[in-house]
């Protein structure tokens, strides 16, 4: 809502409050819409300024006001700006073997961070971009650097450390930009071959880098991120203290961007569903000291957001349950509690 002059009102504007006069009766009601009638009654009842409704307050869901409001639109263009950029010096890279300056990749990550005032507002506004289907795996890249540094604040990372993992993020599935687009995003279920040939992306894109003069994390990020500390990754099947510490980060952070990135077959899954999928494979593939704090300050970016359940009821988030975090307590405004851990036939279906 915001405040606007009478003289400024235009015809389809619609009231945001109550208008009255002198005697404190109702001139126009809430919801009015504007014409050249109810303006000149305005200026009869000397009326100089009313309030009207913006488009934000038409929007019904979380995301449909993240996505309209100014902040996202801010956001979206620092983005767009920079992706340009990013895009043409990761072209050069794969196929003209030019290095990427760290100091650009960082100044990347600082241009579209800034202009976002929180973490959990960052996570939302991601959540509502939608890449072009052949700019996908660009977007995968920046998305992913910018995850790892709301990660990196999270875990208390230092400075340094920061860097090496927002960098780490920037470059980790670069071998991929050696596939076939219309393969790394095939809405199908892909073949023996086509699984064979995706899993080489990780070799590939250490070839690319080995000869570079980058973090030794970097590139361990690079090969490494598919490893699971169960044994049961690729390329090597290295497990727990095998696979180094920023190779694990960015483990979680590919499945976390992959889930919460709009696909052609399939929705965003939102963030208690990216737990719930986390929660069931179980925490032994990932680094499970990692996995649980993540887990945990993405639970609690939640709470107090509605969500509507598969029996279309509506609750507000009250309060994350540590043991199923996927599984928070509810309340309604009659003080109705609902515990999703005791209730396996309810689950959530959208952030409302």
């Amino acid at each position: 809502m915001k405040d606007i002059a009478r003289m400024a009102l235009q015809n389809g504007m619609i009231l945001a409050e109550d208008i009255t006069g002198h005697d404190n009766q109702v001139i126009f009601p809430k919801g009015t819409q504007v014409d050249e009638q109810v303006i000149a009654k305005l200026a009869r009842h000397s009326i100089m300024v009313v309030r009207i409704m913006e488009k934000i307050d038409f929007a019904t869901t979380h995301f449909e006001k993240v996505r309209i409001s100014e902040g996202f639109l801010r956001f979206q263009n620092a983005y767009n700006i920079c992706f340009e950029e990013f895009k043409k010096r990761m072209e050069m890279l794969v196929n003209d073997q030019v290095s990427i300056d760290p100091v650009f990749l960082l100044n990347i990550h600082h241009s579209i961070s800034s202009v976002v005032p929180s973490s959990t507002l960052l996570l939302d506004y991601l959540y509502n971009m939608v890449p072009g289907e052949d700019t996908l795996t660009y977007a995968h890249f920046l998305n992913s650097a910018l995850i790892a540094g709301v990660l990196a604040d999270w875990m208390s990372l230092s400075p340094a450390e920061k860097g090496i993992l927002i960098l780490s993020a920037f470059y980790y599935d670069v071998g991929k930009l050696k596939l076939p687009n219309e393969l790394l995003w095939k809405p199908e279920r892909l073949t023996f071959d086509e699984y064979k040939l995706i899993r080489t992306h990780t070799e590939l894109g250490y070839d690319i880098v080995k000869d570079m003069r980058l973090d030794r994390h970097i590139i361990s990020s690079i090969l490494m991120h598919h490893e699971r500390c169960d044994g049961s990754g690729y390329p090597n099947r290295l497990k727990k203290e095998e696979i180094d510490v920023y190779a694990k980060f960015i483990a979680i952070i590919d499945a976390y961007e992959a889930m919460t990135s709009p696909r052609t077959y399939r929705q965003s899954l939102t963030p208690l569903q990216v737990i719930d999928r986390f929660e069931k494979e179980g925490y032994n593939k990932y680094d499970e000291f990692l996995l649980r704090a993540i887990l945990k300050r993405i639970a609690d970016t939640q709470i107090g957001l509605m969500v509507k359940l598969n029996d279309d009821s509506i609750w507000e988030i009250f309060v994350i349950n540590p043991a199923a975090l996927s599984r928070p307590i509810l309340k309604q405004d009659n003080k109705e509690f609902l515990d999703l851990s005791t209730r396996p036939d309810l689950h959530i279906v959208s952030i409302h």
